[in-house]
C-alpha cells in the first residue's frame, strides 16, 4: 500500500487504540486461565489476531463478539504441530515457552521480517529447562518439544524482557513447587511491571527483589471467571502526541494515565521539550507549540518510542540525543538504521554515536518518495513528518501499520491530514 500525504495542520479528537503488549499477555493468561476469560475493548491488529489464532492452536476456545473476545478454557496446553505467529517477536518469544509447557512436540514459525531475526537466547533458555529445540541457525522455523521442567535457574535479561514475561507465565501456570528466575541486566523493566500487574489480576503471586529474583509460587488452577478491559496504547498514541505538539491541537483519550506500560513515558518527554498540554478528567489536551526544546532522553526501556521522539526531536531547536540505539537492532528492522535512512532521504540529519542517537534540531524536511522498510513504527514516524514537510511525500510499503495500529491513518484523516491511499 502506497500513502500520499500532504503537509496539513490537524486537529480534534483522538480515541487511543487497545494496547497490543496488553492484549497478547492477557491472551496468554486467558489460555492459562481455567474458565472464561472476557476481554473487553479487544485490539484486532495482525499481532493480536496472531496471538488470538496461537491460543486456539494451543488449546482454547476463542468467541469473537462485537465489542468483547471471550477465551474459554481448561488451563492446559495442548500444542497442535504447527503453530503460526505472523510477524509478532512478542507473540514468537512468550507463546514458544508458555507451548512448551506441553509435552506435545511442535512446530512454530511466522512471516516477514520475524523470519530474520536472531533467536538464540530463546533456545538457551528453552535448554535451561530441559526442552528440545531445533531451529534455522537461530532463526524459525523452531521445532520444541517439552514440556518444561521447573527449577531455579538465571537468564540473561539484557536483549529482551520478553523471554522473562514468557517464563514468568509459564511456570507461574505449571510449576507445583516454589521456583526462582535470577535475571542480569534487565531491560525494559516497565514491561515486566505490566506483566507482573496482569499475572497478579489473575491470581498469580509472584515477588522479586529489585527485578533481579522473582520468585513465583504455585497457583491454584480452580476455575475462574475472569472480566479484564484492554487500556489505550501509549505506545501508538505517542505519534499523536508529536504530531499535537508539531501540527495542531489534539484531545487524547481512554489512555490510562497511571498505566504501567513503558511507553507512558512519552509524557517525560513532552516535559522536556516544553510541550503545552494539559491533563484534565483522564484526557490529554496538546496544544502546537512554537518554542520546542531539545532533550536528552534514556529510551533504553521504552526503545518503541525511538521513531516517535525522532520526528519530535528534528522539530525542537538545538540537538537532542536519546540514548538506548542498542535496543532497536533487532526490531522489524534495524530500526537504528532505519530511521537515519529515511530521515536523512527527507532532508534531516540523525547521526549515532555507539548507543546514543544525536538528531539536529530545526530540519527542513522534504517530501520525498520513502519506504517503510516493513516496519510499522517507521511508516508511522514518517507520516508525522510528513505533515510539515515541503511538498508531498509518498510512503510505499505502509501497510505496515496493520502489524499493530490498522486504523492509523484513518484516525490521522480524520485530524484533518490530506492523505490518500493507493492498495
Amino acid at each position: 500500500m502506497r500513502v500520499k500525504i500532504i503537509p496539513s495542520e490537524i486537529k480534534g479528537d483522538f480515541f487511543a487504540p487497545p494496547s497490543k503488549s496488553m492484549m497478547q499477555r492477557a491472551c496468554a493468561l486467558g489460555l492459562l486461565n481455567f474458565g472464561t476469560t472476557t476481554i473487553l475493548n479487544p485490539g484486532y491488529s495482525n499481532d493480536d489476531l496472531a496471538a488470538l489464532s496461537i491460543i486456539e492452536s494451543l488449546g482454547a476456545t476463542v468467541q469473537k463478539n462485537n465489542d468483547s473476545i471471550v477465551i474459554i478454557s481448561n488451563g492446559k496446553v495442548n500444542p497442535k504441530p504447527d503453530i503460526f505467529c505472523g510477524e509478532s517477536g512478542l507473540s514468537f518469544r512468550l507463546f514458544s515457552i508458555v507451548a512448551a509447557i506441553g509435552s506435545n512436540e511442535f512446530t512454530i514459525t511466522g512471516t516477514g521480517s520475524l523470519l530474520s531475526r536472531d533467536m538464540d537466547t530463546l533456545i538457551e533458555v528453552l535448554h535451561s529447562f530441559e526442552v528440545k529445540v531445533s531451529s534455522n541457525h537461530g532463526r524459525l522455523p523452531f521445532k520444541i518439544n517439552g514440556p518444561i521442567v521447573s527449577k531455579d535457574i538465571s537468564i540473561d535479561g539484557s536483549k529482551s524482557s520478553q523471554y522473562l514475561t514468557g517464563l514468568l507465565i509459564a511456570l507461574g501456570s505449571s510449576t507445583e513447587e516454589p521456583v526462582t528466575i535470577n535475571v542480569e541486566n534487565l531491560v525494559s523493566k516497565p514491561y515486566i511491571d505490566l506483566t507482573l500487574d496482569m499475572m497478579q489480576f489473575f491470581g498469580y503471586d509472584i515477588t522479586h527483589e529489585g527485578y533481579q529474583q522473582f520468585h513465583i509460587n504455585p497457583k491454584k488452577n480452580q476455575e475462574k471467571n475472569i472480566e479484564i478491559s484492554i487500556e489505550g496504547d501509549w505506545s501508538s498514541t505517542a505519534f499523536f502526541f508529536v504530531a499535537g505538539a508539531i501540527h495542531g491541537d489534539i484531545n487524547i483519550s481512554e489512555l490510562n494515565i497511571n498505566s504501567k506500560q513503558a511507553d507512558r513515558r512519552i509524557l517525560d518527554v513532552m516535559d522536556l521539550a516544553g510541550v503545552n498540554y494539559n491533563v484534565s478528567n483522564q484526557t490529554i489536551q496538546i496544544s502546537k507549540t512554537n518554542q520546542l526544546k531539545a532533550f536528552d532522553f534514556d529510551a533504553t526501556d521504552c526503545p518503541d518510542l525511538f521513531p516517535a521522539l525522532v520526528v519530535l526531536a528534528m522539530h525542537c531547536k538545538g540537538d537532542s540525543s536519546i540514548k538506548g540505539v542498542k535496543r532497536l537492532i533487532n526490531k522489524e528492522s534495524n530500526r537504528a538504521f532505519t530511521l537515519q535512512t529515511v530521515f536523512t532521504q527527507m532532508g534531516g540529519i540523525v547521526d549515532i554515536e555507539e548507543d546514543i542517537m544525536i538528531v539536529k534540531g530545526e530540519a527542513s524536511l522534504n517530501g520525498v518518495e520513502v519506504a517503510s522498510h516493513h516496519d510499522h513504527r517507521i511508516a508511522m514516524a514518517i507520516s508525522i513528518a510528513a505533515l510539515s514537510a515541503h511538498g508531498e511525500t509518498n510512503i510505499t510499503e505502509a501497510d505496515a501499520i496493520y502489524k499493530s495500529f490498522p486504523e492509523f491513518y484513518d484516525k490521522l484523516k480524520l485530524l484533518g491530514c490530506s492523505l490518500s491511499l493507493i492498495k
